[in-house]
């Protein structure tokens, strides 16, 4: 088996973007296209590129895409964002179907899991996702220690595949629009999405995943896009040819960075907390970490500052046990400094969390035994479903989860047992 590597997508680009490398919304419409896989041709300015539809004063990020009923015909987005790159290439559906059996809030692993396994099951089944499907998982160059791919597998070739088999059982998959808020609705819920489209579904699984750690070091905001990222988007990878890159985080997620990056890059460094790799990060990884001459592993360090005009040029560097700042040279910094669960709706909706801000469910919501607060059902929450009955949680959004791939899958598939006792529960199943 091949692994599908981002470098070698066919070379016929059907969308141009132009744009400065230091635009925030310019990073984030490629790594949407490459996640997507969408070819697409970036046109640097910042480089002295340009392109023959670029007039000065235009609203930057520019984006060309053909005519999606006359494919000769190029529609050209001034000031272009993910929203209307993704309507413009009708990746932005409306639901087919008034009400659905299982509403999927995140097409990570976990959601992606439950999609194939309750679509295969019968069950009207729709996914939404803010980006690509995928999640955090889906940005991984290699993932080797995926059971039944002994070559490995790319997080995106995961995520296609597993995207593709959801939907020929015939589940729906919306992407490029956030769910913005859930409300119980007679039984069931109502999901309201970003652009104000509303999902009825008798059940609800949230596997959102989580999103990038903040880091709390001047310079950071303001460089943000501008060679300053929080991931490691493998949109980035080709345009760090020849560069310095900087990636931080001692776990999975920055060790398989320094792998894709170290492909293209002079030379990367590793800045970990830590006093070693070992506590977080698996061992396969930080052997091939050592094998490669262009990575410099920094323990016990930590980026304290970053400074720049338009883009990133320094990052200053503290040591544990020294009082010097040391000044590194970068042209991109990465950051993979682990996750915050992404559960903003989840104070309007009423889901109990714990004090990290993790959604509870099962035992967890009541360790001694008792009902949560407000439950009404005479039995007890079924494992993964949250304080609202029908309300369920997977993967790295639920407290106490393993943060594995695998881990994220088999609860996904796992939610749809406990999902076709709940609509037996209310009736119709």
């Amino acid at each position: 088996m091949s692994e599908y590597d981002y470098d070698l997508r066919p070379m016929t680009p059907s969308v141009v973007l132009v744009g400065s490398r230091s635009s925030a919304d310019g990073y984030a419409i490629r790594d949407f296209l490459t996640r997507n896989r969408i070819v697409y041709e970036w046109r640097d300015l910042d480089a002295g590129e340009t392109h023959a539809a670029y007039r000065p004063g235009m609203r930057l990020p520019l984006c060309l895409i053909p005519d999606g009923t006359r494919p000769e015909e190029i529609v050209v987005r001034e000031g272009a964002t993910v929203e209307t790159v993704a309507r413009s290439l009708g990746l932005v559906a409306e639901p087919r179907l008034a009400e659905y059996d299982l509403a999927i809030i995140g097409a990570g692993p976990a959601g992606l899991a439950a999609a194939v396994y309750a679509a295969s099951e019968g069950l009207r089944t729709v996914v939404v996702e803010s980006v690509a499907p995928g999640g955090q998982a889906g940005t991984t160059s290699l993932i080797e220690n995926y059971l039944g791919f002994p070559d490995g597998v790319s997080g995106n070739q995961l995520a296609a595949r597993a995207t593709v088999q959801a939907e020929r059982f015939g589940a729906e998959i919306l992407l490029a629009r956030p769910v913005d808020d859930v409300a119980p609705d007679s039984g069931g819920y109502i999901s309201r999405l970003s652009d104000g489209t509303t999902i009825a579904s008798r059940a609800v699984l949230y596997a959102a995943g989580v999103e990038w750690r903040r880091l709390d070091a001047p310079g950071v905001d303001r460089l943000l896009g501008a060679g300053v990222y929080y991931g490691a988007g493998p949109s980035e990878a080709l345009g760090c040819r020849g560069c310095r890159v900087v990636i931080i985080g001692g776990g999975n997620s920055a060790g398989q960075a320094c792998m894709r990056f170290s492909r293209y890059a002079a030379h990367v460094t590793l800045l970990v907390r830590g006093d070693s790799l070992a506590a977080s990060m698996s061992q396969y990884l930080i052997d091939q970490i050592a094998e490669r001459e262009n990575i410099e592993v920094r323990l016990r360090s930590e980026a304290v500052s970053v400074d720049g005009d338009d883009n990133l040029r320094t990052i200053g560097v503290a040591t544990r046990g020294s009082d010097a700042i040391e000044t590194l040279q970068a042209n991109a910094l990465f950051i993979c400094i682990g996750g915050i669960a992404r559960t903003q709706c989840a104070d309007r909706v009423g889901l109990m969390l714990d004090s990290t801000h993790y959604l509870l469910t099962g035992i967890d919501l009541a360790p001694g035994g008792e009902k949560p607060p407000g439950w009404t059902l005479t039995r007890a929450p079924f494992p993964l479903e949250t304080n609202l009955p029908g309300f369920f949680a997977a993967g790295d959004v639920r407290s106490g989860s393993v943060k594995r791939c695998a881990a994220a899958t088999g609860e996904g598939a796992m939610s749809v047992a406990l999902v076709h006792r709940r609509l037996a529960e209310i009736g119709g199943e």
